[in-house]
């Protein structure tokens, strides 16, 4: 007997078969990111925004409410904003207002924010990304979300709550977001991740958003509900303040789950805020949201219209046609340019920008090493980012030294090593060893055997040590000769060129035969 209905929600939801969600009901997924901006100061102030900076050192007299200050718009997070639209090719819009947004809570000392619910910034763009995830997907298949707005807000400070006692930090209060509302057209949730991926690749290129999640730069909520095909939309439930990439997939999938196995059993959806616990895997009610809070939203009082250019005029806060040709390679052109210069397949593509690491390195290697780049691409993404799974390692928090890296490939390429001494190799760089890869596989004799006299020699010696094997071959069950080659490569300690064994042993066979 279970305890409560939250404990027998989660044994429905763990032991529930993914067959009725695909086939029964359809899930549909919208979400609004909360950027904050690459500023140094914030969004109406004039106040630091470096995080972890001591409590309350980044606040200034507007930022505490201070009555008689006024708001100061900071023109880089409007450069940011548009920048960022254009991006998402947004309809940026000639005239944006600023809104108050009403509500009360200790880490908001005015008592509203600053926001641009009613007329924003931009609106009525469209993200294309390629949803893929090795084990989930086989292949990488294209998606569009549109964007609703864009709006330039500013955030609010931070309440720590103690048994006895609410403490109140307000470096944050004030800090420049760019809020972007994406229509529910996403089904689930690795579509929902792929999107944030791709954002943040966006972002980062653009250098306005930093998208260090740990940080709080980037928080996501998700709108998740679930109907049965040809049904209107169901109930649907909010998932606040989702704080890694892989959180979101796992959030928005159990969710999914979660209201399948409610409606399943004969229940009803809530309206209500909901959390993600990243210890327990699942999400947890915060609050009903059955009575709409009133935000009693007003027109700003202390800022005027937002003016931009647009076209030849000069005119207004900034023009947007010249940021317009200041936007760097985007990811989709990144994928296409790896597919058409270098010949790499679509998975190889979308990993290398998703991995904005490893493509850092592929670029170097390949245009200032001149390395081979489909065999560069396979060593990152077949080898490396493999090995960095297995060792439970974080890419970012990794040390790549590239020169060596660059040298264990060259080698590769140059066929004095084989595949699994690279692998090897690799496992040695994350010590960050002194010796070159040259200098380890020549003192621990890794060097492949690649003379044909040698290989010779090492395959007649397999044969003479398995009789039986050879038998069977000589009797016409040649399906053995794989174990041959098993055979040959543990024989030479993994030393021996299979890019030539295979065409030697034969040969050799063949004279046994004779």
């Amino acid at each position: 007997m279970f305890l409560n209905r939250k404990l027998y929600d989660i044994f429905l939801v763990r032991t529930s078969s993914t067959k009725a969600y695909k086939s029964k009901w359809k899930s549909v997924v919208g979400l609004e990111v909360h950027a904050q901006i690459q500023s140094q100061s914030k969004l109406f102030s004039a106040a630091g925004t470096r995080f972890a900076s001591g409590v309350n050192q980044n606040v200034s007299l507007f930022d505490a409410a201070t009555p008689g200050t006024l708001p100061v718009l900071n023109k880089r997070c409007v450069e940011a904003g548009v920048l960022t639209a254009l991006a998402l090719n947004c309809r940026v819009n000639a005239v944006s207002m600023f809104d108050r947004k009403h509500y009360f809570y200790s880490d908001l000392p005015a008592g509203y924010q600053i926001t641009q619910q009613r007329s924003p910034l931009a609106n009525d763009g469209l993200l294309e990304f390629h949803v893929y995830t090795p084990g989930v997907h086989k292949t990488p298949y294209v998606k569009k979300s549109k964007i609703k707005q864009i709006q330039l807000e500013q955030d609010s400070g931070k309440s720590l709550h103690d048994d006895d006692r609410s403490l109140v930090d307000l470096n944050r209060a004030g800090i420049p977001l760019m809020e972007i509302v994406f229509e529910p057209d996403l089904g689930d949730g690795e579509e929902a991740a792929a999107l944030i991926k791709e954002l943040v690749v966006i972002l980062q290129r653009l250098n306005t958003c930093s998208c260090k999640m740990e940080e709080g730069a980037l928080r996501v909520d998700a709108n998740v509900s679930i109907h049965k095909p040809n049904d209107s939309l169901g109930v649907r439930t909010e998932i606040k303040n989702i704080g890694s990439v892989r959180a979101v997939a796992g959030a928005i999938t159990y969710e999914i789950k979660r209201q399948i196995a409610v409606l399943e059993r004969g229940g009803t959806i809530t309206n209500e805020t909901r959390s993600w616990n990243s210890i327990s895997k699942v999400t947890v009610p915060m609050r009903d949201k059955e009575e709409k809070q009133d935000y009693r939203y007003m027109p700003e009082p202390n800022l005027p219209p937002l003016y931009l250019a647009i076209g030849p005029s000069n005119w207004g806060c900034l023009n947007v046609d010249n940021l317009k040709a200041s936007i760097p390679e985007l990811p989709n052109e990144t994928r296409n340019r790896l597919k058409n210069d270098y010949n790499l397949t679509p998975e190889q593509a979308v990993i290398l920008v998703n991995e904005s690491k490893l493509l850092d390195i592929f670029n170097e290697t390949v245009l200032r090493m001149k390395l081979n780049a489909k065999l560069m691409a396979n060593i990152l993404i077949n080898d490396f980012l493999s090995l960095i799974h297995k060792e439970k390692k974080v890419l970012e928090d990794i040390t790549i030294p590239v020169e060596f890296l660059a040298e264990t490939v060259m080698l590769l390429q140059k066929s004095a090593i084989n595949r699994k001494t690279a692998q090897l190799l690799l496992k040695e760089m994350l010590s960050l060893p002194k010796d070159t890869p040259s200098e380890i596989v020549r003192s621990r004799g890794w060097y492949q055997i690649t003379n044909e006299e040698e290989l010779r020699t090492i395959c007649k010696t397999v044969i003479k040590e398995n009789p039986k094997i050879l038998n069977q071959y000589l009797n016409g069950k040649l399906i053995v000769f794989d174990a041959f080659l098993g055979k040959i490569v543990a024989k030479s300690e993994g030393k021996a060129d299979m890019s030539q064994v295979p065409s030697i042993l034969k040969e050799v066979l063949k004279e046994l035969k004779k």
